[in-house]
C-alpha cells in the first residue's frame, strides 16, 4: 500500500516547532501576534496542530518575528504548512465522524507504534468486520446512530487496519486483551470464532505483540480503554482520552501520557506471554461450539 499523506501530523509538527520558537524568543501568544495579520486564537490553534495558516505569508511573517533566518529551516516549515493543508486520507470515507475523530485519525496515521487495551471489547484495530458490525449494533439503540453511520464506521475501521499488514514499515502494535472482554459475546458464535482466528493470525506477525490478561485477584485492570500512540518524526507521544459523551480526544501532555503508560505497563506485568495467545484463541474458539 502506498504511503498515506499525513496532513494532521504535518500540522502538529509545524505547531510543535512554532511553539518552541516562540518560547525561545521569550514571547507570549499576544506578543507574538502583535501587529501581524492574524490573532492570538489563530496562533494558538496553529501551535496545537488544529489548523494551518491560510496564507504562507502569515507563516513567514511569524518566522521573521522569531528571528528565524536559516533558509533551509524556513523552507522546511513552509513545506509542512503546505502539506498540512492537503486532504486527509479518509476524506470521502466517512461523512459522519464523531467529534474529535478527524484529529485522532490524523494522529493515529502518524504513529509508528501503538499500545492498546480495552476493558470490554476487542480493540478496534484487531476487530473483524463482522465483530465490528456487531459492536456497533449493540450500541446503536443507545447512541441512536443510523444504519448508514454503522456501515461507514465499520468501513473506516477496516481501512485503518491496513497499517498492520502493509508491506513497507507496518505499524508496530502491542495489544493487551482482557479475557472477560474476549469472552463477551458479540454477534453469534460464528462471529466470535472468526474474531478469535483473526487475533491468532495477527499474533504471529513480527510487528504485532498480543497478550491476554486473565482476571486475577489484586491484579490491575484499567476501567477504560488505553491507547498510546508513539509518533514518528520526533512528534510527541500522544494518548487517546475518550469521554463518555460520544467524543474522541487526544492529549500529548507528558503527565497524562505517563499515567496511561503506567496503566499499560501494570497490565503487561500481569498478562500471559505473547506465545500463549494463539493457543488461548484456539481454546476460546472451541468453547463457542459447546
Amino acid at each position: 500500500m502506498a504511503a498515506r499523506p499525513q496532513p494532521t501530523a504535518r500540522r502538529i509538527g509545524l505547531g510543535h516547532a512554532l511553539r518552541q520558537m516562540r518560547k525561545e524568543a521569550g514571547l507570549t501568544l499576544a506578543q507574538a501576534v502583535d501587529g501581524l495579520p492574524f490573532d492570538e486564537s489563530t496562533l494558538q490553534r496553529v501551535e496545537t496542530g488544529w489548523k494551518s495558516f491560510r496564507q504562507g505569508s502569515h507563516l513567514r511573517a511569524l518566522l521573521e518575528r522569531y528571528s528565524v533566518e536559516d533558509e533551509e529551516e524556513i523552507d522546511r516549515l513552509v513545506t509542512l504548512q503546505r502539506e498540512g493543508a492537503s486532504r486527509e486520507w479518509w476524506t470521502g470515507v466517512s461523512t459522519s465522524l464523531l467529534s474529535g475523530m478527524p484529529r485522532f485519525l490524523g494522529v493515529e496515521s502518524a504513529a509508528r507504534e501503538i499500545r492498546i487495551f480495552h476493558p470490554t471489547a476487542v480493540p478496534g484495530l484487531l476487530q473483524t468486520e463482522a465483530y465490528a458490525s456487531a459492536v456497533h449494533h449493540v450500541h446503536k439503540p443507545i447512541d441512536e446512530t443510523t444504519t448508514e453511520f454503522v456501515h461507514e464506521s465499520v468501513r473506516l475501521r477496516m481501512k485503518r487496519q491496513e497499517v498492520l499488514t502493509r508491506e513497507s514499515d507496518p505499524l508496530k502494535l502491542w495489544a493487551i486483551l482482557y479475557e472477560p472482554a474476549l469472552r463477551y459475546p458479540m454477534g453469534d458464535p460464528a462471529v466470535m470464532r472468526g474474531q478469535y482466528e483473526r487475533i491468532a493470525e495477527l499474533a504471529l506477525r513480527d510487528n504485532i505483540t498480543i497478550q491476554v490478561l486473565p482476571p486475577c485477584e489484586g491484579g490491575y485492570v484499567a476501567f477504560h480503554d488505553v491507547n498510546i500512540m508513539v509518533l514518528s518524526d520526533g512528534l510527541p507521544t500522544t494518548a487517546q482520552t475518550d469521554t463518555a459523551w460520544f467524543t474522541v480526544a487526544v492529549s500529548d501532555k507528558p503527565k497524562e501520557v505517563l499515567r496511561f503508560s503506567r496503566m499499560f505497563d501494570a497490565m503487561v506485568a500481569n498478562a500471559l506471554p505473547p506465545r500463549d495467545t494463539p493457543k488461548i484463541m484456539a481454546q476460546l474458539a472451541r468453547e463457542t461450539d459447546r
